[in-house]
């Protein structure tokens, strides 16, 4: 271990046993915590400012007994999963112990979820362990309240990504990969949403060792290698979920993904082992379907009704439709679907001119500069917007406002 490494384990150790004394609570977050004081008053006990007698000592002796004992055992716990020496030797020691209750005191700070908090803690600075899985924070909250915030004119977007997810991984032994296509126009929010799940998903957002993204025209440009992109792909997802119990595999224009290379993803999206425990979520990023959404979403306007009306129930249909009749381009989407592999089509809705100006808000937000509701109407109007009668959708959505506000810079 070396000599060197004893004053950093010292006072880590020390911060640690400050960070138990001040956690509040019961064994469990959420719980009320039990009457202040190291003990419950027994009967018969000395009033406050009394000399202490014999029972009092006791029980100070006792607690105090019980203080020593679990600090080391939170130490050994913390050292295992910190530095990882000794660990086999921890391994052994508890599964030649007979099954029994967990020691306990009586202080509000005693119990696993302390543990993994402070592990969590220490895994914030840097890697603790050899797969990625101590990255892994699956923040759904986080995921719903940042796209309530941020995702605009997207509320079916909105809700099929927070229900899949979230029930996918509350799922104890989800049947297969969970698999969503996502469907519009460019600058619409697919890459953003993208995005959003890796960031509450893992701490490490894209840049997770669990977290893959594929650009079609980038990873897999010529026809004539796709032998060779296939074996890649299938090694390097392969590694992936070896490396991670939870993967998140992105497809970005999957409209010109190659159908061959379905052969080498297949596999990881069907049907797996109920003994499996390992979890992949696959991101399909797609503008097919764009125009039959926009149609929608003009029929609804020019109806006089709310976009919010639009259901997702007519949406998909009518991409799955049009997804389905693009085999004769070779499309992998329709593949996936007639084989029942995607699970959940997400339309991307045509974005309008005030949600322009909301993403022209947040962009300006961003960089923290100061803007004007004048500001935000000029980036908006800088956007070209179609059909060319009604001028109702812009048609690079948000995609280029971050780089028109670069004008109105002093």
């Amino acid at each position: 271990m070396g000599l060197a490494r004893l004053p950093a384990r010292r006072g880590l150790g020390c911060c640690v046993l400050v960070l138990l004394l001040l956690l509040g609570g019961s064994g469990s977050p959420g719980t009320p915590p039990p009457p202040r004081g190291p003990w419950p008053q027994e009967p018969g006990a000395e009033p406050e400012g009394a000399p202490w007698g014999r029972e009092r000592y006791e029980a100070v002796k006792k607690h105090l007994g019980a203080v020593g004992a679990l600090s080391k055992q939170y130490w050994r716990y913390l050292a295992c999963r910190v530095w990882q020496e000794g660990c086999e030797e921890e391994e052994k020691r508890q599964e030649g112990r007979e099954a029994g209750p967990i020691p306990s005191w009586s202080f509000p700070l005693v119990g696993q979820d302390y543990l993994e908090i402070l592990s969590a803690f220490y895994c914030s600075f840097g890697k603790c362990c050899e797969t990625g899985d101590c990255r892994i924070i699956n923040n759904i909250t986080g995921l719903e309240a940042d796209l309530n915030g941020q995702l605009h004119g997207q509320h079916l977007a909105k809700e099929v990504v927070v229900r899949a997810v979230r029930g996918f991984l509350q799922s104890p032994r989800p049947q297969k990969a969970l698999v969503l296509s996502f469907h519009g126009w460019s600058g619409t929010g697919k890459n953003f949403v993208a995005r959003m799940v890796a960031s509450h998903l893992y701490r490490d957002g894209l840049k997770s060792d669990c977290v893959r993204v594929f650009v079609s025209l980038l990873h897999f440009p010529h026809h004539n290698y796709v032998d060779s992109y296939k074996a890649q792909l299938h090694r390097q997802i392969s590694e992936t979920l070896q490396h991670c119990r939870q993967a998140l595999l992105i497809f970005d224009e999957a409209e010109k993904l190659h159908s061959s290379l379905l052969d080498a993803i297949r596999p990881f999206m069907a049907q797996q082992d109920s003994e499996d425990q390992q979890r992949a979520i696959f991101l399909f990023l797609s503008n097919l379907g764009g125009n039959t959404i926009n149609e929608v979403a003009l029929d609804f306007w020019r109806a006089g009704r709310a976009r919010e009306e639009i259901p997702l129930e007519l949406l998909e249909q009518r991409l799955r439709l049009e997804l389905q009749e693009a085999a004769e381009n070779s499309y992998a989407h329709s593949h996936l679907l007639r084989e029942n592999l995607i699970d959940f089509v997400v339309p991307f809705l045509p974005l309008e001119y005030h949600h322009v100006k909301l993403c022209a808000r947040d962009a300006f937000l961003a960089r923290g500069i100061p803007y004007k509701e004048a500001t935000l109407d000029e980036v908006a109007q800088m956007m070209v917007f179609v059909p060319k009668e009604e001028k109702l959708f812009s048609a690079q959505g948000c995609k280029s406002v971050p780089q028109r506000i670069n004008y109105f810079l002093p």
